[in-house]
């Protein structure tokens, strides 16, 4: 493990990350988030969500530093008594699960049809082409808030694990065209170079050749474009939450919270909304910039 890990770092793209200050600086801050989020019973100093140990005379707290703030709770409180620092990390638990999540989906759906669509050609590359211009058609948020909202409504007393599939679907709806068109130019390339036309000729077939020979020699663009795209998924589920059409209340995300805090944004309560947005804007920044370094790395031209 240790040997793997040296090799990485001595490799190209570990010496273009221990070069880039802004990669580095990247990577802490999204290692930090996803550590909290990932162990937050363990890290969180409260649990926000368990109703026992929460009381309504300490609603609406400040800060910590504030003159009327308690030491207790570092970041203050909502209007339920919840400890904003332990809600956030259980609310970003939920937001870089659903992100990650409909990006994988989105990943082997857009990989798999641009596969096809660029090793096939013909009626199967036309037909999976004009289905992503439909897809591209609309606006992405429209889509998931259209079948967010048609799913909650079908299911209105749905358990939270088919609230969260639907969320997932509905993002993964919007996301997969991207890696298709993505891929679909890059096996365009592929197709016709000697080691593709070589496994032809030996009577290697289709399947396989695209599994074994093409999908490695694509998936360069597609990891840089999932790293973006994780963050984009993020935002979008923070807005679908938001609206009220995303995760359950009862297991609000980061969306969630800022939509709770947005309700006493002017009464002077500021620090309900604005450190969920903090939150939200620190994963999505730091996973941007860190798909920026890898499109960098990754791109011989750009070195």
């Amino acid at each position: 493990m240790i040997s793997l890990l040296k090799r990485g770092l001595d490799s190209d793209v570990g010496h273009s990350f221990r070069t880039s200050p802004t990669a580095i600086v990247a990577a802490v801050i999204a290692f930090i988030c996803i550590f909290c989020a990932v162990f937050a019973p363990w890290v969180a100093p409260h649990n926000p969500f368990d109703l026992a140990t929460l009381e309504l005379s300490n609603a609406r707290l400040p800060p910590a530093w504030s003159p009327d703030g308690s030491s207790k709770f570092l970041l203050g409180t909502d209007d339920q008594g919840r400890d904003i620092l332990s809600a956030l990390m259980y609310g970003a638990r939920i937001s870089l699960a659903v992100g990650l999540a409909s990006v994988l989906l989105s990943v082997l759906i857009g990989v798999s049809f641009g596969l096809l669509a660029g090793f096939l050609g013909g009626w199967v590359d036309g037909l999976l082409m004009r289905l992503c211009d439909v897809m591209l058609s609309f606006p992405p948020i429209l889509i998931a808030l259209l079948i967010a909202g048609v799913g909650r409504a079908l299911f209105p007393n749905a358990h939270e694990t088919l609230a969260f599939g639907v969320l997932i679907i509905s993002i993964t709806l919007t996301g997969w065209v991207q890696y298709a068109r993505t891929v679909r130019g890059s096996t365009l390339v592929e197709r016709n170079k000697e080691y593709v036309q070589a496994a032809r000729v030996t009577g290697v077939a289709p399947l396989r050749i695209m599994r074994s020979h093409v999908l490695p020699n694509v998936m360069g663009p597609v990891l840089v474009l999932a790293t973006i795209q994780v963050a984009t998924a993020i935002i979008t589920e923070a807005t679908l939450s938001f609206l009220g059409v995303g995760a359950p209340p009862t297991s609000p995300s980061l969306g969630t919270l800022i939509r709770v805090g947005n309700d006493y944004l002017f009464s002077g309560e500021w620090w309900i909304t604005i450190f969920p947005g903090a939150m939200l804007v620190l994963i999505a920044l730091s996973v941007n910039l860190l798909g920026d370094w890898l499109r960098d790395a990754l791109n011989p031209r750009l070195r």
